[in-house]
């Protein structure tokens, strides 16, 4: 009886998962994964620990740095946004209020909530030296968000919880109230979305489509090879901007990889936003033999 029991339970909760939640394409890397929170529930989260933690931050008095990655990170949201209307998903671009800030802190760390929420700290401007590079970082951070990387570790955690709490949520109805009373567990718990540590896979797409957003935006790619090499120097692989993800040699050799898919987006944008001056020798000629 209790192996009836067991098995039975193992069945419904299988149900349970694979009916709840919608299945999304991740813009770019074309994966698909199942989401169990809604864009309005982590929004509502991120909007609300995005004005938490601007409350404490001190913004830069740089005036200059901040400027910087305001005009990187306004570039960036444009093409992503750019990118994502021509391809199908204009109603994804209603999810981003796009907001850039500078803090001050010597933390070598970057990072992007839900919604477009980006902040920069002042100790990652020391690696990245320039634009394009700052670009990488921002592009990286803007992919989670994109991506929905938050949403997704939030609905693994649901379904840990789901399959811990299983009878108690046998004993319901499982409706949208017990989705949203666990996914706001889950935030009661110490979900936090700046302090978030993302699977070494989430990762890596990050890498992916950030360099090809940066590139989209007419930053070259390639400043990432540099970048990357600073950042594993300077910090060797101790720093939060590091952990979780794949070793330094690996993490460039798949953005060696994968840079001609970006050169290409780049190469694009540069044929676009290439203009050929208009000759004026033609001109001056012809005024020259009229007057004779």
């Amino acid at each position: 009886m209790k192996k009836i029991k067991f098995v039975l339970f193992t069945l419904l909760t299988a149900l349970l998962v694979s009916a709840c939640g919608t299945t999304q394409t991740v813009p770019v890397t074309g994966r698909k994964h199942n989401l169990l929170v809604t864009d309005q529930q982590v929004l509502s989260l991120s909007n609300q620990e995005y004005q938490k933690f601007m409350q404490s931050a001190k913004l830069s008095t740089d005036a200059t740095n901040t400027a910087m990655v305001k005009r990187v990170g306004q570039r960036l949201a444009a093409a992503v946004e750019s990118y994502l209307i021509s391809h199908g998903a204009a109603d994804e671009v209603k999810n981003f209020s796009w907001s850039f800030n500078l803090v001050q802190s010597k933390e070598a760390n970057a990072f992007c909530m839900p919604g477009g929420k980006i902040v920069v700290y002042e100790g990652l401007l020391s690696y990245t030296q320039n634009e394009p590079s700052l670009a990488i970082v921002l592009g990286h951070e803007i992919a989670h968000a994109v991506a929905k990387h938050s949403a997704e570790q939030m609905s693994k955690q649901i379904r840990q919880q789901y399959a811990t709490q299983g009878v108690n949520i046998l004993g319901s109805v499982l409706g949208a109230g017990d989705l949203t009373n666990v996914a706001t567990g889950i935030m009661q718990q110490g979900f936090s979305f700046a302090n978030l540590k993302y699977s070494r896979n989430d990762e890596s797409e990050a890498d992916r489509m950030g360099l090809v957003f940066a590139a989209m935006a007419g930053y070259n790619p390639q400043e990432a090879i540099p970048f990357w090499k600073r950042m594993s120097q300077g910090n060797n692989n101790t720093n939060d901007f590091l952990s979780d993800h794949p070793s330094d040699a690996k993490r460039i050799a798949a953005l060696q990889q994968e840079m001609p898919e970006a050169l290409r987006y780049y190469q694009a944008y540069q044929t676009a936003h290439t203009t050929t001056p208009k000759s004026t020798t033609h001109s001056k000629s012809s005024k020259s033999r009229r007057r004779r």
